[in-house]
């Protein structure tokens, strides 16, 4: 009922500029059409929830782009198609400069390879984005023969874009205040064509994180991981305003400025240059162009030959690791991938974030939305309007960045953050807890960058990656996901200058002493039990069950556990490693009483009863009598124990992510799974 809302309310305030996403994989051909032309034509004809409507519509879209799409190896035989018929209509990537000595517009057919066919003011007049880099469109093109000199056969008959042509910010802006911060998060995933419900608030936020080179100037961002994880996808597919680049692709002339012609390169026409298969030490790199780069991102100018020129275009880097974070960790630094010609201290500092890539799960096909999100390329427009807004000074009247960072460090966190805020919220409305959530998240990105200087080189000097609210209180240090999950990994120079101590740096925000690491503690190791509270982070690795519970089960025999949601496959899955780890802990003469207190998804009570029968018999023979109970008002989730201990479970058992599957290693080790974000208290009863 729930996503029927969501959808009703989507199709409610954006009628028309949304599209269902699986839609674009069922438009067979071998025409090579960007995504955002795609989705336009199905916004058109299939922006509806109505089967049959949309079986119409895709039908229609295929036999357009079948019938009109001119493909660059056929662009002779539509020319001869054109001149036979006298005209013709044709679907190319058109783009239109003034001829200031015929003062005419003059345009240029990218695939029909035709260029300089004159074109009325009118078309300028209603489609201005024609003279700004070109725009897709259904052209009704004729063919008409004249003696006359200089004269093209070429006549623009007429012209419609099937691209977004102009969007009204107003009504985008007015529409957003009608979705909370979840559903317009889930609408722009369901945008980028994944499933949120298949993705940790974090890693939304690393997803969402891709956008930011296309909503802020300037911006550098770096995203090194395994493959397969859809890290270039965003920038070759959801805007016309960004171009990917093969990494071995790229010279000073194209990049920046040809000094024979003197053309001004990429960073002048595009909003966003992402360099692709960034990575491979073995690549060599030239050392000029890294220099360029080097003062083109840091001072948004360069020069060649005599001339400085400014742009505006952000960069963003992606590329493969070789080796597993922790092995990094331990033996070099995470920009290890890298050739050592970017291994240059200088160039690295001028990255404002550093995406965990290792973070981003490869993506499986059912992690792709079938559900509506934006047509793409209206988002992309409303991203572009957005490069002119500025937020980088709103976390100043909540809070404060610790005076030890640096001006790098300052502008790296408030870039990320102006970036984020525009994107979650473009109408400018958000609360404290909101900036301060998002600040953390620029701070932690920017962090790495830093932390990875100072292996690499020594004449970077450590600083508090921290902030404090203006009106008082304490100081939050913010750490690194992979410190606490490999903190054996940690340099001395990474944990030194008080660096420790604050138990919210940890992650596990508590009482526990500086020094204690609750969460890689051996399954057997003697813990000093004592009441606590822990907050877990999404995609945090080395807990389970018998590092978070086992020592507060030592000595009960009665045990109640509380959790309303046990009604899925692994749900059940986690019941039973729950209840292994009560036999593990438990004394050879023990019997052990456990009764669980749960409800059941509509429909499917039998199907629960059974499910907890087998695991009842199943641990029997164990000494454990399971029993169990269904409570439809059942809201609290804890673990009592008749040994005077209590855990409130923020998420009852369900503190793990989904696995890969069968074959996924982290199926077998809770340790090697990532956790979803929640809260453990320990209390004393």
């Amino acid at each position: 009922m729930a996503a029927i809302k969501k959808q009703e309310k989507v199709h409610t305030w954006f009628a028309g500029k949304v599209v269902r996403k699986d839609l674009t994989k069922l438009i067979n051909g071998n025409a090579v059409v960007p995504t955002y032309v795609l989705e336009y034509l199905l916004g058109q004809y299939c922006a509806t929830d109505d089967e049959v409507t949309i079986n119409s519509g895709i039908e229609s879209v295929r036999q357009i782009i079948a019938d009109h799409y001119v493909n660059r190896d056929e662009s002779q035989l539509v020319k001869s198609k054109i001149r036979s018929k006298g005209s013709y209509r044709v679907i190319d990537k058109v783009s239109v400069k003034l001829n200031e000595d015929k003062d005419q517009y003059e345009a240029t057919f990218a695939n029909l390879d035709i260029r300089n066919v004159p074109l009325s003011d009118e078309f300028i007049k209603k489609h201005q984005k024609l003279l700004t880099g070109g725009v897709w469109s259904i052209v009704n093109l004729e063919y008409f023969f004249s003696d006359e000199r200089e004269a093209k056969p070429w006549i623009v008959e007429s012209l419609k874009p099937i691209q977004i042509s102009s969007i009204d910010m107003d009504e985008f802006l007015k529409a957003r205040h009608n979705f909370t911060t979840e559903e317009w998060i889930d609408l722009l995933i369901h945008t980028i064509g994944l499933d949120p419900d298949e993705f940790s608030e974090r890693s939304k936020l690393i997803q969402l994180t891709r956008l930011v080179p296309f909503v802020e100037r300037n911006y550098n961002l770096i995203e090194l991981g395994p493959k397969g994880t859809g890290k270039s996808h965003i920038f070759s597919e959801l805007s016309p305003h960004g171009i990917l680049l093969s990494g071995g692709e790229v010279t000073k002339a194209k990049l920046f400025v040809n000094n024979t012609t003197g053309n001004i390169g990429l960073v002048g026409y595009w909003d966003v240059v992402a360099y692709d298969e960034f990575a491979g030490r073995s690549k060599k790199p030239d050392r000029g162009l890294v220099d360029i780069m080097k003062n083109y991102m840091a001072n948004k100018s360069f020069s060649r030959g005599t001339d400085m020129y400014t742009a505006s275009a952000s960069m963003a880097f992606v590329g493969n690791t070789d080796s597993s974070v922790e092995y990094m960790m331990l033996n070099s630094h995470l920009f290890d991938s890298l050739p050592d010609v970017y291994k240059d201290s200088a160039f690295l500092d001028r990255i404002h974030a550093y995406l965990p890539g290792w973070e981003v799960q490869k993506l499986r096909s059912e992690m792709f939305s079938s559900d509506f999100g934006f047509i793409v390329d209206y988002l992309a427009e409303v991203l572009k309007e957005l490069r002119k807004q500025d937020f980088t000074q709103a976390f100043r009247p909540y809070f404060e960045l610790s005076p030890s960072l640096t001006t790098r460090d300052r502008d790296s966190i408030a870039k990320t953050l102006s970036g984020l805020l525009k994107i979650i919220f473009p109408h400018g409305e958000f609360q404290m807890k909101d900036v301060q959530h998002l600040l953390e998240f620029a701070i932690e990105m920017r962090r790495r960058v830093k932390e990875q200087l100072i292996r690499i080189d020594s004449t970077f000097e450590k600083v508090h990656f921290s902030y404090q609210p203006v009106e008082g209180g304490t100081e939050v240090f913010v750490p690194l996901l992979e410190e606490l999950n490999y903190p054996h990994a940690k340099t001395d120079r990474a944990t030194s200058n008080g660096m420790r101590g604050s138990s919210t740096q940890e992650g596990l925000v508590g009482t526990m002493e500086e020094g204690d690491d609750f969460s890689n503690k051996d399954a057997h190791d003697e813990v000093a039990l004592k009441e606590d509270h822990i907050s877990i982070r999404d995609n945090q690795v080395g807990l389970s069950y018998e590092k978070l519970f086992a020592a507060y089960l030592e000595g009960a025999t009665e045990i109640n556990l509380d959790d309303p949601y046990v009604r899925k496959p692994y749900q059940f899955r986690n019941l039973l490693e729950f209840l292994k780890v009560v036999i593990d802990r438990k004394q050879p003469n023990d019997l052990i009483n456990v009764h669980l207190t749960t409800y059941f998804s509509e429909g499917e009570s039998q199907e629960s009863r059974d499910r907890l029968e087998q695991i009842a018999d199943g641990v029997a023979g164990e000494s454990v009598h399971f029993t169990y109970e269904f409570d439809q008002f059942l809201h609290d989730r804890s673990i009592e124990m008749n040994n005077g201990w209590k855990v409130v479970l923020g998420r009852g058992l369900d503190i793990f992510q989904r696995t890969d599957g069968l074959f996924d290693i982290a199926e077998l080790d809770q340790t090697r799974r990532k956790c979803k974000q929640c809260d453990i208290t320990y209390v004393k009863l």
